[in-house]
């Protein structure tokens, strides 16, 4: 036993493997073990084939196979190359034009969604301040905040509407958002829609509206005259949620934004050109004036050259080359949507099963995952394990990949959750 320790925890608590990955790595020496027809692995945040093979899009391929090393071996701009910044924006927000509604954009690469989410955080907070999100969360949103010296807070997401199943709670949100702003100056709010990691929910348009006017109106409190939000909207899944410019008409609503709430836009390449592994994402704000777009700019690079520098290159010049041709891109999107309808098609199967039998489950509404709410999730899916069924225990309850199962185990594995579940009552 070392009686010296070399590695500061810094008020952290790191474990000896990430919790995601670690249940994945059972599921795979038990596939080996007993083979891959005996076991679901549920835990997987990537597209897979019914047979477990990774969905990656051919129109994309072909691109990075044809590159030569002189287009793509330099180093990148720290913000990324002027070409990309322009392609992000037209990625993220379809045929939503900022300018046209009074709002000031910049934008700024980052090696997946996971980097913006990281400078938002470090650029809109103070040391020691919550970070404000759902009760539902992506866990390494918590990883990334500990590790930059902030806290997270969240909130109860979701409360029994009047038909009983499970809405949006604008008014908790509100509290939480008020509470904190009492003790700090300003305040980083993240949501992560549509399609919701780790429930597939999705935030109305009619409910944007509401958050928006509710945070624009505890900004007019008076004295509260220095304070101010980052509102962070993750849509890393908004390509797995739909109709891809029906799950964008959201963002018009952020024209009515008070001029101290700042939205965020994080947008992943990586999961929307199945370019997983590459890093490939950027953060775009939505301001109401141009000094704030800049500063936002400024920040933003500035966090990323004391973080890791370039974004990679190889990833940035894909992206434009695809959107730089108009056919190509119609491949791209048509081959995506192919993908999506069997996401969907999934997902939507899981949840009519679920309902049949009874199984509680937070609303679906499309992306990578459903979620199943108790209050001893972790005990549950030791059960499951127990019958070759690998699922994710969250806080709130346990996370369900249908991005990586067959539509024929997402119609079948909820009874064997709830049958674990009646087991502990």
């Amino acid at each position: 036993m070392r009686e010296y320790i070399l590695v500061q925890g810094n008020g952290r608590n790191i474990p000896k493997e990430d919790g995601i990955f670690g249940i994945n790595m059972r599921a795979k020496k038990m596939i080996e073990e007993k083979g891959q027809g005996e076991v679901v692995n549920g835990t997987i945040g990537a597209l897979l084939d019914d047979d477990g093979n990774l969905l990656v899009l051919d129109s994309v391929t072909k691109v990075y196979g044809d590159m030569k090393p002189e287009e793509y071996a330099a180093y990148a701009p720290i913000g990324g190359t002027p070409k990309f910044k322009k392609v992000l924006k037209r990625a993220a927000f379809g045929d939503f034009v900022p300018e046209d509604h009074g709002l000031f954009s910049e934008a700024v690469a980052t090696p997946g969604g996971t980097g913006g989410i990281r400078n938002g955080i470090s650029n809109y907070s103070a040391p020691g301040d919550y970070v404000l999100t759902s009760d539902w969360h992506w866990s390494p949103y918590a990883t990334i905040a500990g590790e930059i010296g902030r806290r997270i807070a969240t909130f109860e997401t979701f409360v029994p509407g009047s038909g009983g199943e499970l809405e949006f709670s604008v008014s908790n949100l509100m509290d939480r958002v008020e509470e904190i702003l009492l003790k700090q100056n300003t305040l980083v709010v993240i949501l992560n829609t549509p399609a919701h990691n780790p429930t597939g929910y999705s935030i109305s348009e009619a409910t944007w509206g509401e958050i928006i006017e509710g945070l624009s109106q505890i900004l007019r409190i008076e004295g509260y005259e220095k304070k101010a939000i980052a509102l962070y909207v993750d849509v890393a899944y908004i390509d797995f949620a739909g109709d891809e410019a029906l799950y964008r008409k959201f963002l018009r609503v952020f024209e009515k934004c008070h001029e101290r709430l700042l939205p965020i836009i994080g947008y992943s390449f990586s999961k929307t050109l199945t370019m997983y592994g590459m890093r490939c994402g950027g953060s775009i704000c939505l301001a109401k004036s141009k000094d704030v777009a800049e500063e936002f700019r400024q920040a933003m690079e500035f966090s990323s050259r004391g973080s890791w520098s370039n974004s990679p290159r190889l990833p940035q010049e894909i992206v434009t080359k695809i959107y730089g041709d108009e056919k190509l891109l119609e491949r791209v999107v048509l081959e995506r949507k192919e993908i999506r309808d069997l996401l969907l098609e999934r997902g939507k199967a899981f949840e009519k099963k679920g309902k049949e039998i009874g199984l509680p489950m937070v609303p679906y509404d499309g992306g990578f995952f459903v979620s199943i709410p108790h209050d001893n999730p972790k005990e549950v899916c030791r059960l499951l394990e127990e019958d070759g069924i690998f699922l994710v225990p969250l806080a709130k309850g346990i996370r369900v990949s249908v991005a990586s199962i067959s539509k024929e185990i997402c119609k079948s594995i909820p009874e064997a959750i709830l049958e674990k579940i009646k087991k502990l009552v």
